[in-house]
């Protein structure tokens, strides 16, 4: 897990860095830390929350390692089966 102010102190390296992670295929999730929730990395939901709360994942096992669930609107596959798993 990488949290994204991590990624540089100041918004335009942040980009960079982040740019480069994903290039290279070291960052494919982003989450929100404070919701424990993680999506696909161009989610609408994702794009909204603020840069102190948003992490990113190599994997969608990390972040399911680390306690995070499927986003419910990128990601409503995974959720379901989540929200099945969770209530039985």
């Amino acid at each position: 897990m990488i949290p994204h102010l991590d990624l540089g102190d100041i918004a335009f390296t942040r980009s960079r860095r982040l740019k480069l992670l994903i290039d290279t295929r070291q960052v494919q999730f982003g989450g929100n830390a404070r919701l424990k929730i993680y999506g696909m990395l161009h989610c609408k939901s994702g794009k909204r929350m603020k840069p102190q709360n948003r992490v990113f994942f190599t994997s969608a096992a990390e972040a399911m390692e680390l306690g995070y669930r499927p986003c419910g609107h990128c990601m409503i596959d995974a959720y379901k089966k989540w929200k099945a798993a969770s209530h039985v």
